[in-house]
C-alpha cells in the first residue's frame, strides 16, 4: 500500500502529512511502535510510531534510526511533529513525516492503521474476499458521501465500523472516536439505543433522522441495510439538519448496493472464519492433522500458552459483539508484530500466544491483557491463561488448563477477572477432585452427612468446625483463628460434635477421607452454606 493511499483512507481527522521529500507514492509495510530507548524491530518500508516522545532530542534520534533502516514514514504528535529542526532533518533524510492528531489515542491509531493495511493487502492478494470487499466498501462510502454531501460510515449490525468516507473532519467528536476505535463509543451507542434508533434500524426500510440531543454531537441520517428480512448493517451520515426528500431518497438508494457488498463480505468472512476456526480447533484439541494446521497458522517455534476468554453478557447479540471484539484484539497485540491464531469455539475465544508475552505481562512490561479485558466495555471478559506448551502437541494440554482456569473464574472460586493456570493449579486440582467426588456421591458416605443434618436441624456449626480443625492439622489456635472464634470455643465444639457422631480422628485414613469429602463440598456442586469453612454460629 502506498503512503498516499493510506493517508487518504485514514483521513485528516487522524493523520496529516508534514513533509514527504520523495512524495507520498512510496510503499509502506507494517506498523511498528518505537520504544523511547530506540529498541524496536524495523524492516524497510515500515511505519514507525513515535509513542510518548517527550522532547526534540528523542525525536531526532528516532528519525535518524528510521532513516538508517529505510522506514516508510515516521508518525509523531505535536510538538515534535511540527518542530522546525525535526521537519528539516526529515526532509534532509528523505523520510516522510506524518503528524498524528493530538486527540487520537496511540492504541487506536495502531488498530486503525492495521485495519486499513490489511484491507489493502487482502484485496491485492485476491485470496480473501473479506479484504477485497473491505476495499470496495471504502470506495462505496466515498460515493455515498458524495450523494448525501456528508461524511459517512458503513457499520455492521454490531456497530463495528467496516468503512468510512473522506471529509470526516466535518463530523464531530463521537465520529472521530468511532473511526479510531472502529466501533461506536459505548455512551453514544447507549444514547441511540435509548432513543430507539437500533429498534428502528431493525424495523424500518427508509432513512431515519436522528436529532443531535447529546452535547458535542451533530444530527445523523441513518439508512438501514436489509436483505431477506435480515439486518446486515447501516449507513450513517452526519448532516447539519433535516435532509431534503430528494437527497434522502438518493441516500436510501445506496442501501441496495451496500447490501450486496455486505452479503458478499459476510459470506467471505463466514468461510474464512470457518477455515480458521477449524485449524485452531484442530490444534487445540490435538486432533489428526494438528501439525499441518499449526504450520499453516504460523506456529513454528514455541513455547506458547493458550488463552481462553469468556464474555459476561446476558444479551446474546451483545455477547456476540463482545466475542468478535475480543477475537479481533486477540489476533493483534498492541505494540508488536505478533499475530495470534485465534478463533471462537463453543462461545469461548481462544488464542495461541508466545509464552514471553505472558511473562512480560506478569513482570509489568506489557499491558495487552489489560487492554484485552477493557476491549468490550463492562463487564470485562474473563481471561484465563493455560500452562506452558513447548511443542504443538502440548497446546492441547495448555487449552485444557486454560479451560479449567476459566471455569474457576466463572464459578467465582477465583474472585477476579483474569488468572494464569500456574498460579491457581492447586484450586484446579481441588475442583477436579470435587467434581469426581460429587459424581460418586461420596458426601453421603460415612458420618459427615449426619453432622450436616445436625447443623441444619439445630443451627450448630459441626461441619465448618471439623473442616477448620482438619485443615489446620488439629491445631486448635490456628483452627479457631480460621473461624474467628476463641480456641476454648473451638475445643468445646470439637467435644460436642463427638457427642453427635463417633469420629476416630486419630486414624489418618479417617482424617483423609473426611477432608476429601469436605473439599468436595467446598469446591463442588454439593457445597452448601455450612461448607464454607467460616463463620461462628451456636456451639455444637
Amino acid at each position: 500500500m502506498s503512503l498516499q493511499r493510506l493517508l487518504g483512507s485514514v483521513g485528516p481527522a487522524v493523520l496529516s502529512g508534514v513533509c514527504a521529500p520523495r512524495g507520498t507514492a512510496v510503499p509502506v509495510g507494517d506498523v511498528v511502535i518505537a520504544e523511547p530507548d530506540g529498541g524496536f524491530d524495523l524492516r524497510p518500508g515500515d511505519l514507525v510510531l513515535g509513542v510518548n516522545l517527550t522532547d526534540r532530542a528523542q525525536a531526532l534520534r528516532l528519525l535518524s534510526a528510521c532513516a538508517e533502516r529505510s522506514a516508510g514514514a515516521l508518525l509523531l504528535k505535536a510538538p515534535a511533529a511540527v518542530d522546525e529542526s525535526v521537519v528539516t532533518a526529515a526532509s534532509a533524510a528523505g523520510l516522510p513525516l506524518v503528524q498524528v492528531e493530538q486527540q487520537a489515542g496511540w492504541a487506536q491509531v495502531v488498530s486503525l492503521l492495521r485495519a486499513v493495511l490489511d484491507s489493502e493487502s487482502h484485496a491485492d492478494s485476491g485470496t480473501r474476499a473479506v479484504g477485497a470487499e473491505a476495499g470496495d466498501l471504502f470506495g462505496l462510502a466515498d460515493a455515498i458521501a458524495a450523494v448525501i454531501d456528508a461524511p459517512v460510515t458503513i457499520e455492521d449490525r454490531s456497530s463495528r465500523v467496516l468503512a468510512y468516507s473522506a471529509r470526516q473532519e466535518r463530523g464531530d467528536e463521537a465520529r472521530v472516536a468511532t473511526i479510531m476505535g472502529r466501533h461506536v463509543p459505548d455512551d453514544v451507542n447507549a444514547h441511540f439505543r435509548r432513543h430507539g434508533v437500533f429498534h428502528r434500524i431493525a424495523q424500518d426500510t427508509g432513512p431515519i433522522y436522528v436529532p443531535a440531543v447529546v452535547e458535542g454531537t451533530k444530527p445523523r441520517l441513518v439508512m438501514p441495510v436489509h436483505a431477506g428480512g435480515d439486518v446486515l448493517g447501516s449507513i450513517w451520515a452526519i448532516v447539519p439538519g433535516p435532509v431534503a426528500a430528494e437527497r434522502a431518497a438518493a441516500f436510501a438508494d445506496a442501501a441496495a448496493v451496500a447490501a450486496l457488498h455486505l452479503l458478499r463480505r459476510r459470506a467471505g468472512a463466514d468461510v474464512e472464519r470457518l477455515v480458521l476456526t477449524d485449524m485452531v480447533a484442530t490444534v487445540l484439541h490435538g486432533q489428526e492433522g494438528a501439525a499441518d494446521a499449526a504450520r499453516r497458522l504460523g506456529l513454528t517455534a514455541g513455547p506458547w500458552r493458550v488463552i481462553a476468554v469468556g464474555v459476561r453478557c446476558e444479551d446474546e447479540g451483545e455477547a456476540e459483539r463482545q466475542r468478535l471484539t475480543v477475537w479481533e484484539r486477540m489476533s493483534r497485540f498492541r505494540g508488536s508484530r505478533l499475530r495470534s491464531p485465534a478463533a471462537i469455539v463453543g462461545g469461548v475465544v481462544y488464542g495461541i500466544v508466545p509464552a514471553e508475552r505472558v511473562t512480560a505481562e506478569a513482570d509489568g512490561e506489557s499491558a495487552w491483557l489489560e487492554t484485552l479485558c477493557q476491549a468490550t466495555g463492562k463487564p470485562a471478559p474473563l481471561v484465563a491463561v493455560g500452562g506452558l506448551a513447548a511443542t504443538v502437541p502440548g497446546l492441547a494440554r495448555s487449552r485444557e488448563q486454560a479451560d479449567d482456569t476459566l471455569d474457576l473464574l466463572r464459578t467465582g472460586l477465583i474472585a477476579r477477572a483474569q488468572a494464569v493456570h500456574d498460579e491457581v493449579w492447586a484450586t484446579v486440582v481441588l475442583r477436579h477432585v470435587a467434581r469426581s467426588a460429587a459424581a460418586a456421591r461420596i458426601s453421603a458416605v460415612g458420618p459427615l452427612q449426619q453432622l450436616a443434618d445436625h447443623d441444619r436441624a439445630y443451627g450448630t456449626s459441626c461441619v465448618p468446625t471439623l473442616h477448620a480443625w482438619l485443615r489446620e492439622m488439629g491445631d486448635p489456635r490456628a483452627a479457631a483463628a480460621r473461624l474467628h472464634i476463641h480456641p476454648n470455643t473451638l475445643r468445646h465444639r470439637m467435644r460436642r460434635l463427638r457427642d453427635v457422631v463417633a469420629l476416630p480422628l486419630d486414624d489418618p485414613e479417617v482424617r483423609t477421607a473426611l477432608l476429601l469429602q469436605l473439599t468436595a463440598r467446598q469446591y463442588g456442586t454439593e457445597a452448601g452454606p455450612e461448607a464454607d469453612g467460616h463463620g461462628g454460629g451456636p456451639a455444637a
